[in-house]
């Protein structure tokens, strides 16, 4: 059958409106989810668990605009859904009115949800999950174009257009008071929606989908400081006690969400780690709501370790400048203390008249520097020789320098006078010199710049491991100490400069010891990586990486440790001592001749 060509027209100017009406739709029914589960949310932190009494109005009044807006968008809707909908939203505005508890409005607002998705075609295309892990660096830029100007750069709510608003101030993104409770999902939706009854717009319009997941990303690490990635880490730890106290494979879900913003670089360098974590999660999400108490305190140790092994990996790297001064600080401390040893060996023969046998001193010395190198070949032999078991082999090598470390400091703290450090260099030569042999003197010298030769290989092989990656602080470190060794080593031999042994020994001392105590942790984290010792989470404790403290039981009890020896040595080393007779002549030791 023929149709008569003006119908025609008409069923062709009828199809381009329905033909957009699917997406518009959607966009509906994506909203109307958004706006109610946003209610249910802000209304169980407004009123008590058992209903009946309001504790913050503001939340309660919140929701319920949540509410009214969601009914606004009910007409655009799939038809097979208007209805209900309709009648779900009134009955979730008479919960709200009637104070009900919180879990009936989360159950009404569930089925609400199921209703709207399974007319929209399913949870897939109501919530547009990203296909990969937001980006953090896109989340701040966006932050700072659309979000900055009200939240401000830090998310205080102090931004330059926060005083002109109308209506409440913005809120303050950085305090977990105020975010602590919402999932990256909920602030997602906040995003998409905005927030009636405040300047807060809806962005769904404005922003794609993965700006609006890179947003709200940034934007839930902001309550936690610092680093942006030590801060998702913080976010899912919190994600994964709140799953588990709810019981909630909700947010279980958003807990791994939030991990895989992450999971790719803790893949790139520990491709095992991440398997497990990955592990841990399904775990969590399959099993969270019918796991006893037994089995979620084992998902949650399990998950908390292997978190704290992974922030380790990808967001406890020392800062570069740090690395550079510690490495400074190492070479200096090590090549002028080598400097020193020679000039007072040298010294000493001088004024013992027998300045002729000053060679034999610099041939030990020299051999010294030969055989500290091979050392360091052999070292990197072994690290090479040895890939399987490299993380058990830097544990090991940072444990054995933050002992050689702390011995050191110690050493220097007893030998801070000037008279000390000359009765120990008289008393080691005059061995030699009374033995009337030229390979003795060649010893004292050898054995001496080796001992400063080895810790310094120890020392930067540790401190290489601790930077991981970011070597080029610490080369530069090399070259800045060696540079200032040059300076050292002129002022002292061609001008004759008295050393001032009690600043250097005091300064050199102190860094010497914070190395050692950075070491210990790190060591210890190098080990729980190779699984040699365990790992056990202590909740509350402090992380802070550039002392290498890790809120781990070990880590915490072997730098304990440390600091309790520190003490008891310091005040052994500062004791009243009888002042050995003939140090004022030896001062004249420290003077280059």
């Amino acid at each position: 059958m023929r149709l008569p060509k003006n119908l025609l027209l008409i069923i062709a100017c009828l199809a381009q409106p329905l033909a957009g009406q699917a997406p518009d739709s959607l966009a509906l029914a994506r909203r109307v989810v958004a706006a109610a589960s946003l209610a249910a949310k802000e209304y169980a932190l407004g009123v008590v668990p058992a209903g009946g009494q309001i504790t913050q109005p503001e939340e309660v009044d919140e929701a319920k605009l949540f509410i009214q807006q969601a009914q606004f968008d009910v007409p655009g809707l799939p038809l097979p859904a208007r209805a209900k909908t309709q009648y779900a939203l009134a009955h979730i505005a008479q919960l709200l009115e009637a104070l009900a508890s919180p879990d009936s409005v989360n159950r009404a607002t569930d089925s609400l949800v199921a209703l709207i998705t399974a007319a929209a075609g399913g949870p897939k295309v109501v919530e547009p999950l990203p296909n990969r892990p937001p980006s953090l660096a896109r989340g701040a830029v966006v932050y700072r174009e659309q979000c900055a100007a009200c939240h401000g750069e830090s998310g205080r709510g102090d931004g330059p257009k926060a005083k002109s608003l109308k209506g409440p101030p913005p809120a303050n993104l950085a305090d977990p008071a105020v975010m602590g409770n919402k999932s990256l999902l909920d602030i997602f939706r906040r995003i998409a929606v905005g927030t009636p009854g405040t300047a807060m717009p809806e962005f769904a319009a404005d922003l794609s989908t993965e700006d609006r997941w890179a947003v709200a990303s940034y934007v839930a690490a902001m309550q936690y400081g610092g680093s942006a990635t030590a801060a998702v880490f913080a976010a899912v730890r919190h994600q994964i006690d709140s799953a588990l106290a709810r019981r909630s494979d909700k947010i279980a879900v958003d807990a791994y969400m939030t991990f895989e913003q992450v999971e790719t670089a803790i893949r790139a360098t520990n491709a095992g780690l991440a398997s497990e974590l990955e592990g841990n999660f399904a775990w969590l999400r399959t099993r969270v709501a019918k796991a006893d108490d037994a089995e979620r305190d084992t998902i949650r140790d399990r998950l908390l370790a292997g978190l704290e092994r992974a922030e380790r990996v990808v967001a406890d790297r020392p800062s570069g400048m740090s690395l550079f001064v510690a490495s400074f600080f190492l070479l200096v401390r090590e090549g002028f203390e080598a400097i020193l040893i020679v000039a007072a060996l040298m010294t000493f023969l001088a004024k013992a008249g027998a300045s002729e046998r000053r060679r034999e001193v610099a041939r030990g010395a020299w051999a010294a520097v030969g055989a500290s190198v091979i050392t360091w070949v052999l070292v990197e032999l072994l690290f090479q020789v040895t890939p399987g078991q490299r993380e058990m082999i830097e544990g090991v090598t940072m444990l054995v320098a933050a002992a050689v470390l702390f011995y050191v400091s110690y050493w220097l703290l007893s030998k801070i006078g000037a008279d000390k450090w000359t009765a120990f260099v008289r008393g080691k030569m005059q061995s030699a010199l009374s033995s009337g042999s030229g390979l003795a003197l060649s010893a004292v010298a050898f054995l001496a710049v080796y001992r400063e030769g080895f810790e310094t290989i120890l020392f930067y092989k540790a401190l290489f491991t601790s930077a991981g990656a970011s070597t080029v602080p610490v080369v530069g470190g090399i070259a800045a100490g060696a540079v200032g060794l040059v300076a050292i080593y002129l002022l002292v031999n061609q001008l004759g400069l008295r050393v001032a042994m009690k600043p250097f020994f005091a300064v050199t001392g102190v860094m010497l010891y914070y190395m050692a105590f950075v070491f210990a942790g790190k060591g210890i984290a190098e080990l729980q990586g190779a699984g040699i010792i365990p790992l056990t989470v202590i909740e509350g404790a402090p992380r802070i990486p550039v002392f290498g403290i890790y809120p781990t039981v070990e880590s915490l009890i072997v730098q304990g440790l440390l600091l309790v020896l520190a003490i008891v040595a310091a005040i052994w080393a500062m004791r009243p001592k009888a002042k050995p007779s003939g140090a004022a002549a030896d001062r004249d030791l420290l003077r280059s001749q």
